[in-house]
């Protein structure tokens, strides 16, 4: 029984190798004649989006008051990049990597997960925009759903920081009600988790994202998006395709949304798949939008994962445990800093202050 299914499959694979050869030669031959500017150009534009996003990084940090410079943060979005589209649940390894990261800069546990979740959100409305653009490009009615919630999500994130920085004093009265009200049903003391909850409250007071880092960040979001199409199209172009602009923007958001389930490491077969559906569909043939993947991948994969895991050897395998240490009792004694900040305030202000 073995025996046929192994004939089976060999002959399935010869059939579809029949099958699919004048497309492989074609892609093949698409490869050969690469045109080399628009590969520079591919890779140009692959290193300005990651830029971009390290700005993003930099900007939302920066309202915490924790200042990095754009090489340390272009290294830790490489590194984190590397790690999400190579190992087996990559995005939770990525995610750790860069919390731990920025909190070695001197982030709080707040600063640091804030800084996470706004990017990510402001990641997920880019990549909506982008989609939907295409779509209303193509005369395609679109639900807006998705990208109303994407919005709404960094609408809440940041009125909600700005909220509790500029009034404290109310945000305490309220999560103290709170907890009094929790602590009893619990049959705890009363003020039970108070002190934890005021320095996670003096931790957001000192996330202050402006007016100029807002809408800069909103920018280099921008540049992270805008470049990171380009750099599929200029593959398409390097050999020899020409796909129209609102299909390349609906390969490229359906490529993203397929890459975001965890189903491979990098969305490998899946993502591949997927663009080459897309920019057959987009105008180019089978042979160029196969040829095409291959260099968008070889830049956006496989180059990306090079430098990342190169950044990685070189630069983050090395650390100090005393440093870290020291690191480590420096926040504890910022994070107490700013408790007593508060009660300063508290008391001055009138408000009751815990013992």
């Amino acid at each position: 029984m073995k025996w046929l299914l192994a004939v089976a499959l060999v002959a399935l694979l010869v059939v579809e190798g029949i099958y699919l050869w004048p497309t492989l030669a074609d892609s093949w031959r698409a490869l050969t004649e690469l045109h080399w500017g628009w590969l520079a150009a591919c890779i140009l534009a692959q290193a300005l989006s990651l830029s971009g996003f390290a700005e993003v990084q930099r900007r939302l940090l920066r309202a915490g008051e924790v200042v990095v410079g754009h090489v340390r943060s272009a290294s830790v979005i490489y590194a984190s990049t590397a790690m999400a589209v190579t190992l087996p649940a990559g995005p939770v390894f990525s995610t750790a990597f860069t919390y731990q990261q920025t909190r070695r800069w001197g982030a709080t546990p707040v600063v640091a997960s804030w800084q996470l979740a706004v990017s990510g959100v402001i990641a997920a409305v880019t990549l909506a925009a982008v989609g939907v653009g295409g779509a209303f490009a193509v005369g395609t009615r679109v639900s807006p759903v998705t990208l109303v919630l994407s919005v709404a999500g960094v609408i809440a994130l940041i009125v909600g920081v700005r909220y509790a920085s500029r009034n404290p004093s109310s945000v305490e009265s309220a999560g103290a009600w709170v907890l009094a009200r929790v602590n009893r049903l619990l049959r705890k003391p009363a003020d039970t988790g108070l002190e934890k909850f005021e320095q996670v409250l003096g931790q957001i007071e000192a996330v202050h994202l402006g007016r100029r880092d807002g809408l800069a960040t909103i920018g280099w979001s921008a540049v992270h998006r805008v470049f990171d199409v380009a750099c599929l199209g200029f593959a398409c172009w390097a050999v020899g395709g020409e796909p129209s602009l609102p299909g390349l923007l609906i390969a490229f958001a359906a490529a993203k949304a397929v890459g975001s389930i965890p189903l491979a490491p990098g969305g490998l077969g899946f993502v591949d798949g997927t663009l080459i559906a897309t920019l057959t569909a987009a105008g180019m043939s089978a042979s160029q939008a196969l040829a095409a993947v291959f260099v968008y991948r070889g830049v956006s994969f496989i180059l990306v994962a090079l430098v990342g895991w190169t950044v990685v050897a070189f630069k983050f395998r090395t650390s100090r445990h005393e440093e870290d240490i020291d690191a480590d009792l420096e926040r504890e004694e910022h994070a107490r800093s700013v408790l007593e900040r508060r009660r300063g305030r508290a008391a001055s202000e009138g408000t009751p202050a815990p013992e």
